[in-house]
């Protein structure tokens, strides 16, 4: 179904982005994943090579937070691929401090990966996108936004204030893109077992899952993807709450692809299996 589209995965080395780089490639499309360091690049690109040699992919380690990189790296995708259809924003940092602890640095830090880099590269490829809508394509931007972002966390206050921020930023560029058939949504992962979780004290994870989970109504097993199948065409914000591993996550991405940009309604879908 994504025979011959182009993707950028950003944080695609590892976790929900590996996930999502390897669902876009088993489904026929061009896959550019970004990752922070040349060599985990390197040892992804090792890892989906042998898996399948005849897979189109490569790699790229710009700084997301520093523009001008990003707008040469997307251009070197464009040249190699030809073009830009798909971005998956979903690099990104955790937070744990408490506020006593927690440096103006590391807020910034945290805001620069999570929100500008967000901002960048949704800035780099809009105007790669545009010329698609006038082929009667689609241009589609995701962004990996995450539960905290609705409910906020007991410590790390940067992750949370960085997601909300996302979620702000995709209902903007929603409502400013989708009139040049360019969908902007964001994903909103619950507690998902990927090696940025894995980092935390079990404390802290436990405190945000009973968090997330308290109230609200709960899909059960398969119903939840029945549900999401219809909710999905309202795009702008889909928050996903889930305590599996980034196979969920990743499905729910790839599921979005498929779907036409009607509105720029807000749906949130609580579930667990």
């Amino acid at each position: 179904m994504l025979n011959g589209k182009i993707a950028i995965v950003t944080g695609g080395t590892r976790g929900i982005g590996l996930a999502v780089v390897r669902t876009f490639l088993h489904n026929g499309a061009k896959v550019a994943l970004f990752g922070s360091r040349e060599a985990s690049v390197q040892r992804a690109l090792a890892q989906l090579r042998e898996e399948q040699p005849n897979w189109s992919v490569m790699g790229l380690w710009p700084d997301l937070t520093d523009y001008a990189a990003v707008e040469q790296a997307v251009q070197e995708v464009a040249q190699t691929f030809g073009g830009v259809d798909i971005l998956v924003n979903n690099a990104g940092i955790s937070a744990r401090e408490p506020l006593a602890d927690y440096s103006p640095e590391a807020f910034r830090s945290i805001m620069d990966l999570n929100v500008t880099a967000v901002f960048h590269g949704c800035k780099a490829v809009e105007p790669l996108m545009r010329p698609i809508r006038r082929a009667a394509g689609k241009g589609c931007i995701i962004n990996t936004s995450s539960m905290v972002s609705l409910y906020g966390q007991p410590s790390g206050v940067g992750y949370p204030t960085s997601k909300f921020a996302v979620n702000g930023l995709t209902r903007s560029l929603a409502r400013e893109l989708g009139r040049a058939g360019i969908r902007v949504n964001a994903v909103a992962p619950g507690v998902t077992r990927t090696d940025m979780v894995a980092a935390l004290p079990k404390e802290l994870i436990d405190r945000i899952y009973k968090m997330q989970y308290s109230g609200g109504s709960q899909v059960q097993g398969h119903e939840a993807m029945e549900a999401l199948r219809g909710l999905i065409y309202a795009p702008v914000a889909l928050a996903i709450q889930s305590e599996v591993n980034e196979e969920l996550v990743r499905r729910l991405i790839f599921a979005h692809l498929l779907q036409i940009h009607q509105n720029d309604a807000c749906v949130y879908v609580k579930f667990r299996l």
